[in-house]
């Protein structure tokens, strides 16, 4: 599937960064992006987002180009996509719905499933306008469509009850989940929790800690589904080491709700290790949006390490960073080569001990404390 990639420059954030994340992204729900159009902008169009002369430049391409699909790097309103599909005359999404699509390729869990088609459906419950041909009237249906319902209404109340059933399924895992987690504090057992941007390293980290076979692929959200695997650390015993969906600039609100049974795994964590791509030109921004996804769902206060992970990649060697305080604040590693990973476990066994009697040190930070490297 052949696409437009299109880009508007708020004069906001790193652009040029935005826009290569919204290739990969695209590659990763499988179209092949064909050619890339961005504007300068102060604020959106009303009716198009881009205004009518862009759009007329993206319908020239679409035509030029036999373009299947139209992607914007930003949120469009239900009538900014309407209206950009009529102009465009082909498929238009946005970076929500693209990121839905994605996620829903990737669910491979019972879990996974019922949040993606609960995020789905909510966005899609933002998308029932009145754009519909078939609004006439209909007839009392047989156990659907009470007298003088129109298609538009039977689909909202239909969507409503799928949406309630899968809250209620959701609420069932989370109770679930609950009583593991209840088990495992009662044997105190320190749980470690790997968060972090899309794409940092953090499924391969699992599988070198845990020895683990995590798919781990050079993609964005390769992962979607918790995974808890128990390791024994020398000095620290037995803890709980659990890898979780990888988090992205402008994550769509619905993922954030929907997924908060999966994210509740962070919630309870004793130590988040936040992996970071240190050969990313972006990091610090990355960081960025991690703390606050962390903090929209209430895991802001829980003690962090930043691992600076693919350091070979980024000409840095292993180390244990601490601050003024001898708390530890970064580890450099290479998930990959397995460099720095001796230092790793020595730190994170260093945290469980201290926590075990009752001192453990803050090693949270934010990444305003991260100086650049």
């Amino acid at each position: 599937m052949r696409a437009a990639l299109v880009g508007v420059d708020f004069g906001k954030g790193d652009f040029a960064a935005s826009l290569d994340e919204l290739s990969l992204l695209a590659k990763s729900a499988g179209a092949t992006p064909a050619t890339t159009i961005t504007g300068k902008r102060a604020s959106p169009d009303a009716a198009l987002f881009v205004g009518s002369g862009k759009a007329d430049e993206i319908a020239q391409a679409v035509s030029e180009e036999q373009l299947d699909i139209v992607i914007f790097n930003h949120a469009l309103s239900p009538a900014q996509q309407r209206n950009l599909e009529r102009h465009l005359k082909v498929r238009v999404i946005d970076r929500t719905s693209l990121i839905l699509d994605i996620f829903a390729q990737r669910a491979q869990s019972h879990e996974g499933k019922v949040q993606v088609e609960l995020a789905q459906l909510q966005h899609l419950a933002t998308r029932l306008v009145r754009g519909w041909t078939h609004l006439e009237r209909q007839k009392g249906g047989i156990g659907l469509r009470g007298p003088g319902e129109t298609q538009l209404e039977t689909d909202r109340r239909l969507l409503g009850e799928r949406v309630k059933v899968l809250r209620g399924r959701l609420a069932k895992l989370r109770r679930q989940h609950e009583t593991q987690r209840r088990a495992r504090e009662r044997n105190h057992t320190f749980s470690v929790s790997l968060v972090g941007y899309t794409n940092a390293g953090k499924s391969t980290l699992f599988n070198a800690l845990a020895k683990a076979g995590v798919y781990a692929a050079n993609q964005l959200f390769a992962t979607l589904d918790t995974t808890s695997r128990r390791i024994y650390l020398q000095g620290a015993g037995n803890i709980v080491v659990s890898d979780t969906v990888g988090f992205i600039r402008e994550l769509p609100h619905q993922l954030v709700a929907a997924f908060r049974a999966t994210l509740e795994e962070t919630i309870h964590a004793d130590l988040l290790l936040h992996v970071v791509d240190a050969a990313s030109p972006v990091r610090m921004e990355q960081i960025e949006q991690v703390n606050m996804v962390l903090k929209e769902i209430g895991a802001d206060q829980i003690p962090q390490i930043l691992v600076w992970n693919k350091i070979d990649a980024a000409g840095l060697e292993p180390a244990v960073e601490h601050d003024e305080y001898d708390r530890i604040r970064r580890v450099f590693i290479s998930a990959q080569n397995g460099a720095g990973l001796d230092l790793l476990r020595l730190s994170i066994a260093e945290i469980a001990r201290c926590e075990s009697t009752s001192q453990m040190p803050d090693a949270a930070i934010s990444e305003t404390d991260s100086a650049r490297i």
